[in-house]
């Protein structure tokens, strides 16, 4: 494991800042959030001129024959961005789902021609995969019941639905979007009635959402490294009795301990997509969640007055820290998960 990113991934990050500075900046996330939360012409540009939705899929299916690493820097991205792209949704968790299958549908979603979504609560976790989902399916292949808290399930063209450790792909489901703490990644329930479907293979869903958790930290990295980036900015420049606030002491220690946090996000991020093992999928997702939040707290708090209102973006990048701390695993579930995995004695996991 390196801290050092590749040349090729630095190009990646490159491309995507660049678009996402020019076509996502805070002040366009924060218009649109409260009539069309994503940005679906955002989407298609990320998806048809740079290849993210792609990424993971192999060259011969039509995807760019990429791997979690390239993944995770445009996660990085994407979360110091708050976009409002089905990234995480369609081009990680659902394709990571259907990979296994070689399914046709896979190079559609490598062109951006089609999104999906795989119909799971956000809510669960590696641990508790069927948390939040009462489907089953009759002998005519078609899929009765709901799963609550589907995070890109408004946007999707097609769901994957798992079942009793298989993959249906399904069209035409009832999607009602609920309220979600996280204005620019919404959740719906989504309602099967006979809906008819199509099997299209195995799926281990907990192993899907520990590859999705491991990534998940990287996207928290970036929400942090935004947040710390932009205090720092703000500190040096607000001024109260004639000096930088900056450069008082007491900023300085909370800015020094969180930069020391951010730093062991990093870590934990980049050791995770090394080594997508499930003591470092645990281990990255019970400090980085919690790093999250911290930093945005710290961001709100001191940029004073201004951090509290709804014109500045801060509350966006709070929000997505708090929505994704209890996103495929609480920190206190992958810290049960943890203890166990290396025989520490603890609660285990409920």
């Amino acid at each position: 494991m390196t801290l050092l990113y590749s040349e090729v991934e630095e190009e990646l990050r490159s491309s995507v800042r660049g678009l996402l500075a020019d076509r996502c900046p805070p002040a366009a996330v924060l218009k649109r959030i409260e009539s069309e939360p994503t940005d679906l012409d955002l989407w298609k540009t990320l998806a048809g001129e740079i290849g993210v939705a792609g990424l993971l899929i192999p060259e011969e299916l039509g995807g760019a024959g990429a791997g979690p690493a390239e993944v995770a820097v445009v996660l990085e991205e994407l979360g110091r961005a708050v976009a409002p792209v089905p990234f995480l949704t369609s081009a990680v968790l659902a394709t990571q789902a259907l990979l296994p299958t070689r399914d046709a549908l896979l190079g559609e979603l490598a062109e951006g021609r089609r999104t999906a979504a795989l119909a799971v609560s956000f809510a669960a976790s590696p641990y508790a995969p069927g948390r939040g989902s009462s489907v089953s399916v009759d002998g005519e292949g078609r899929l009765s019941g709901t799963v609550t808290g589907v995070a890109g399930a408004d946007v999707a063209d097609v769901l994957l639905v798992p079942v009793d450790g298989e993959l249906y792909a399904a069209e035409g489901a009832t999607v009602e979007v609920v309220p979600s703490l996280d204005l620019t990644r919404p959740v719906a329930t989504v309602t099967f009635a006979r809906t008819p479907a199509r099997r299209v293979g195995a799926c281990d869903v907990a192993a899907v959402l520990r590859f999705g958790a491991g990534l998940l930290a990287s996207e928290q990295l970036g929400v942090a490294e935004w947040c710390l980036e932009t205090t720092l900015a703000y500190v040096k420049e607000r001024h109260q009795f004639a000096r930088p606030v900056g450069s008082f002491q007491a900023i300085k220690h909370r800015l020094a301990d969180l930069w020391l946090d951010v730093v062991r996000a990093r870590a934990a991020a980049r050791n995770a997509v090394a080594d997508a093992s499930s003591v470092s999928v645990a281990v990255a997702q019970s400090w980085n969640a919690g790093v999250a939040v911290h930093a945005a707290e710290e961001a709100l708090q001191l940029h004073g007055g201004i951090g509290m209102t709804w014109e500045h973006p801060v509350h966006l990048y709070l929000k997505r820290a708090k929505a994704t701390e209890i996103a495929l695993g609480t920190p206190g579930d992958h810290r049960a998960a943890l203890a166990s995995l290396v025989d520490v004695p603890g609660p285990g996991v409920e």
